[in-house]
């Protein structure tokens, strides 16, 4: 089908320009004189992006389908904006062999309604200790390897990660948790808030000491390495100074680091994730990230739970809250109308780099493509360019309400906010995968 997008300001190498675009066998063309269109959309009033790409989502199957499934986490993310996720390994069976992450693909096949890209677990059944996990029989099904929700606690068996990593051409990204420095209970940043309310801190040492021997084996192994939801000011400067030396280190935090602080918490559990929120000089040295270049990716860390696990407050709560479907409205109304960032950086952190730094095409869904080069790269919509595309209204104001989420998970700080900017509907290779047909 050959589509007509007319009236957008399209982002585009130039930047924002009003113009006209067609979809044709899947690919951007900008020439849309004398040809025959099967359907014309309007888009006037709406800015066109390069699809969303976030590389850390939690879509809980298998094993865990009572918080979350394929189905519902895809279809959540398309109405995000997103046209392709990667998602984490912490499931039943966890995906450290060719079998276990067989059962995955097979429900990413039937049920994804936008790309969904798996990792594969570093070490053995997601442990964080001992055996690693097959790494060179998953690696041409993962877009990396990751024990995201287990830091990596042995140096040894970190090191021959990366090494094993390196030899394959794939990232390791890494949970960055030195359980040594955690004390039983932790449940919020050791802060402010927890000396006034008795609760168990987690503190920044827990993060940014691992961040420390990880850069070092980066160096000696020559690894890519990416650092997962990065919370702390200590963790930036890591990142900066290793980036100055030329290694391959990239890193994401996600929206809710970048607004809130400890002190803004509440007794309830939706105000638990795991790392927690962190200090106002932690937030204002993230900030800086983001805008200096430090940090690379917008994540939402999209981790699903029951009503009931997460209604236990702070101390009792799982870790994790849902942001698929609300981090357009928090990132655009929070940050950039608010001039802590600039919607260039929104699209650089949430379209470009993503793509750029884990090799994820616009709609090449075959995993033996992931690691080639291709002309996606882009610095925005391009001619013949893989139709990935996002529409956004930026002056749509709204009420977030967590009853309407596609995803079972309900937890979200942003519930009740009044908020700015809507998308309005997603392609993937042209194809409009959002809103859904009826």
């Amino acid at each position: 089908m050959n589509v007509l997008l007319k009236g957008a300001e399209v982002y585009t190498e130039e930047g924002l320009k009003r113009c006209d675009l067609s979809i044709c066998n899947g690919r951007i063309q900008f020439d849309t004189a004398h040809r025959a269109f099967d359907k014309v959309e309007d888009l006037s009033g709406l800015v066109l992006v390069p699809g969303f790409v976030d590389v850390h989502v939690h879509l809980r199957e298998p094993g865990f389908s009572y918080k979350e499934t394929i189905k519902t986490g895809s279809r959540a993310a398309a109405r995000g904006g997103f046209t392709a996720v990667c998602a984490m390994p912490n499931l039943k069976p966890a995906p450290s062999s060719m079998e276990a992450l067989s059962q995955e693909l097979e429900l990413i096949h039937r049920d994804a309604a936008v790309h969904v890209y798996p990792y594969g677990t570093i070490t053995k059944d997601q442990s964080g200790r001992g055996a690693l996990s097959d790494m060179e029989e998953l690696r041409d099904y993962v877009v990396g390897f990751s024990d995201d929700g287990k830091g990596v606690q042995e140096e040894e068996t970190m090191r021959q990660a990366m090494e094993r990593a390196a030899a394959l051409g794939v990232p390791i990204v890494a949970h960055c948790e030195d359980e040594r420095e955690l004390k039983p209970g932790g449940c919020i940043h050791e802060g402010e808030y927890a000396r006034l309310h008795n609760h168990v801190g987690i503190n920044s040492a827990s993060e940014w000491k691992q961040v420390q021997r990880d850069i070092a084996l980066c160096e000696e192994t020559g690894c890519q390495y990416h650092i997962c939801h990065v919370s702390t000011k200590e963790t930036v400067e890591l990142v900066r100074q290793a980036k100055k030396r030329g290694l391959r280190v990239t890193c994401e935090t996600g929206p809710h680091y970048l607004i809130y602080t400890d002190m803004d918490l509440q007794e309830s559990g939706a105000w638990k994730m795991n790392p927690p929120i962190r200090s106002a000089e932690d937030r204002e040295a993230l900030l800086e990230g983001i805008n200096d270049g430090t940090i690379d990716c917008i994540i939402t860390d999209h981790a699903p739970h029951s009503q009931e696990e997460k209604s236990r407050g702070l101390d009792g709560s799982a870790f994790g809250i849902t942001g698929l479907e609300t981090v357009l409205q928090a990132v655009y109304s929070m940050l950039v109308k608010t001039g802590k960032m600039s919607f260039d950086r929104m699209i650089a952190c949430m379209c470009i780099n993503p793509r750029k730094i884990f090799g994820i095409p616009g709609a090449v869904t075959r995993a033996e493509h992931l690691r080639e080069k291709h002309a996606e790269y882009y610095g925005g919509i391009t001619e013949g360019a893989l139709a990935d595309l996002t529409a956004l209204d930026l002056h749509k104001e709204c009420i977030i309400d967590s009853s309407s989420f596609y995803s079972m998970g309900k937890s979200t700080l942003f519930d009740g906010a009044r908020v700015q900017g809507e998308v309005r509907g997603t392609w993937i290779a042209g194809k409009k995968v959002y809103p859904f047909e009826a």
